[in-house]
């Protein structure tokens, strides 16, 4: 597999190799012991299957605390997703990083604990999935407005996103207080 690291500490594009033939092919899309070697050593407890339609846009998310770190994948269609450092004491805080994510390609993001994290589809429609290395909390949930001019994050959006209404409402990174977010 392909390990690409970014400015944001702990983020990762990761691409597991495929073998292939005529009939189609074959990818190993988890094993513990390659992707601690590939910088991601933490234990992942929970897995997640999300349907959208097009144009749906979920985030900005996270949880403190039970900080979840994800590794996400899109197993049909195309998504645009971020990841946005809110960890206080880094050196990128409030910075983000998209990438273009699709079934096809089957391209992984990893997403480290203390990062805001979202994603818009572009396909008609688009099935997503990530483990977490922590229980879905809702006492812990938070969200950041996914427009924040002070993050600025340039979404290829194709009209207005449909969001709900948590996502909608959700405050701006500078209202959120800090005993929220978690430590680099």
């Amino acid at each position: 597999m392909k390990v690409t690291e970014f400015d944001l500490p702990g983020l990762k594009l990761i691409e597991p190799r495929r073998v292939g033939d005529a009939r189609g092919w074959f990818a190993e899309v988890w094993q513990a012991d390659r992707y601690r070697e590939a910088g991601i050593a933490e234990t992942f407890v929970q897995d997640n299957l999300a349907y959208s339609a097009k144009g749906v846009l979920r985030g900005l998310h996270a949880q403190e605390p039970h900080a979840q770190g994800k590794l996400v994948q899109v197993f049909s269609g195309q998504v645009f997703d971020v990841a946005v450092d809110l960890r206080v004491g880094s050196p990128t805080f409030g910075r983000w990083h998209g990438v273009m994510l699709d079934g096809d390609s089957g391209l992984q993001f990893y997403v480290p604990p203390g990062l805001l994290h979202g994603y818009y589809v572009i396909s008609e429609q688009a099935l997503f999935g990530y483990k977490t290395t922590d229980i879905y909390s809702p006492s812990s949930e938070f969200a950041v407005r996914w427009n924040d001019p002070s993050i600025a994050i340039a979404w290829p959006l194709r009209g207005e996103p449909v969001l709900s209404d948590k996502d909608r409402s959700a405050p701006l990174l500078a209202e959120v207080p800090e005993s929220r977010l978690s430590r680099f």
